[in-house]
């Protein structure tokens, strides 16, 4: 089976030409035939102040991006939980975009409360730090009546989808643009395909299998000197109470992709089993190595979801909808069964897709709002989380009214506390268990 990616197959744009093509071109067509004095930003000239929330590998590429996707963007404010972080960030994106940083000593912040400074300085906000704050500093942002880019997953929690919400409403309220890093809703060979499912393609939906099995993401050794909150914050992927775990942050590419197929519907239910087969060291912290959900939709379409973080397995990353009439591989590209297609149109990089789009949508002063699916296709991810961990079904009305969080909460956290997850003699965490653990 193939499961190449459209953007990748023979003629596509590559990322590098790509990105050197749009911080040409999209500026001038975002402003064809605009008073660009209608968008006064920063101190009453074009230029627009973009402050990043986080500074590791995925926010320093997103504020390369936002720079790419306009000529008049200028890096003002970065922030981390490491001050190294941010220098070594704003140094890459200093040299991939020449002219564009703008970002003094005294601009660079640490600490869990930096998000303030940068929010104050700058008219768009990009945000990829532990996605345990995402909602929280999304809704700052807009509540200060600032742009938010907001990588995934947008909560990892039922509590941090309720601030998600109230964002979401508030962008609405405010004209303010909004948009998600679930970047599959702006990949051209996506967007093509689960149009043709759309337009019954392979018939009736049956069933959708979600993929997404890799080696561990993330993965550092513990660096003398780090406390234990410093070293849990260095390697967040690996700590519930931060990330989530694994399926609020892989696998809500592909659960997003499937609510889209089935065209915004939500499951009634899910059950799921997981757990830690043999990434057990410390290092690995007490996230599961292996999950599976099942979900059941009131059309009677039923989603298989599985993801693994263990090395040295056999890998994969797929989105394939099965139906009556055929099969379509919604990543690759391709159907199979009575309408055999394959696409061919063009590539373009949906990271930087994303990007263009929030840009032009703040030149144009008519905001975008990707609000529509980022709540739903989040919750969708926890409620299969939250199963796997307590081992029971877990409905959407459960997960929809609860008010469960990992704590403490986001607004609770501060430099120098204690942080939930304890190492125990050995070094190792506890992890939760199946058929004992209660969260909702």
């Amino acid at each position: 089976m193939n499961n190449t990616t459209a953007s990748t197959q023979p003629g596509a744009l590559t990322r590098r030409s790509f990105l050197k093509t749009t911080a040409t071109v999209t500026p001038a067509l975002a402003l064809a035939g605009l008073d660009v004095s209608r968008f006064a930003h920063a101190a009453g000239s074009d230029i627009i102040r973009v402050g990043m929330i986080g500074c590791g590998g995925r926010n320093s590429g997103a504020g390369a991006q936002a720079l790419h996707a306009d000529k008049g963007a200028r890096l003002v404010a970065m922030c981390d939980i490491f001050l190294d972080r941010v220098h070594n960030a704003r140094e890459a994106i200093g040299k991939e975009c020449p002219g564009q940083v703008e970002v003094g000593d005294d601009h660079c912040f640490t600490g869990f409360d930096a998000y303030k400074q940068v929010i104050a300085m700058a008219d768009v906000v990009c945000i990829a730090n532990a996605a345990k704050f995402h909602p929280f500093h999304a809704l700052a942002a807009l509540q200060a009546g600032k742009h938010v880019f907001v990588e995934k997953p947008h909560g990892i929690d039922p509590f941090g989808i309720k601030l998600l919400r109230q964002a979401i409403a508030l962008a609405k309220e405010k004209k303010l643009s909004l948009v998600s890093g679930l970047q599959s809703h702006y990949d051209p060979g996506i967007i093509e395909t689960t149009k043709r499912v759309h337009d019954g393609a392979i018939g009736d939906l049956v069933a959708i299998q979600e993929l997404w099995l890799r080696a561990p993401y993330g993965v550092t050794e513990r660096k003398s000197g780090l406390t234990e909150l410093e070293w849990q914050c260095s390697t967040q992927y690996h700590f519930t109470w931060l990330s989530g775990d694994d399926v609020p942050q892989t696998l809500v590419h592909n659960l997003d992709r499937s609510r889209w197929v089935l065209k915004g519907q939500v499951p009634v239910r899910c059950y799921g089993m997981g757990g830690r087969s043999s990434m057990v060291e410390p290092v690995y912290g007490n996230v599961f190595d292996h999950h599976s959900v099942v979900y059941e939709f009131a059309s009677g379409v039923r989603v298989y979801a599985l993801c693994r973080t263990t090395s040295g397995c056999y890998d994969e990353d797929s989105s394939i909808v099965l139906g009556t009439k055929g099969r379509a591989s919604i990543k690759g590209g391709r159907i199979w069964g009575e309408n055999p297609w394959r696409y061919a149109g063009p590539g373009g990089d949906p990271y930087q897709i994303e990007h263009n789009r929030l840009f032009a949508s703040i030149r144009s002063g008519e905001p975008l709002n990707n609000g529509e699916y980022m709540a739903d296709s989040t919750l969708m991810c926890i409620m299969g989380q939250l199963s796997c961990y307590s081992g029971k079904e877990v409905t959407w009305e459960q997960a929809n009214n609860s008010d469960f969080a990992y704590p403490p909460k986001p607004a609770d956290c501060h430099d120098g506390m204690e942080p939930p997850a304890k190492p125990g003699p050995d070094g190792s965490y506890s992890v939760f268990v199946p058929g004992r653990s209660k969260l909702l």
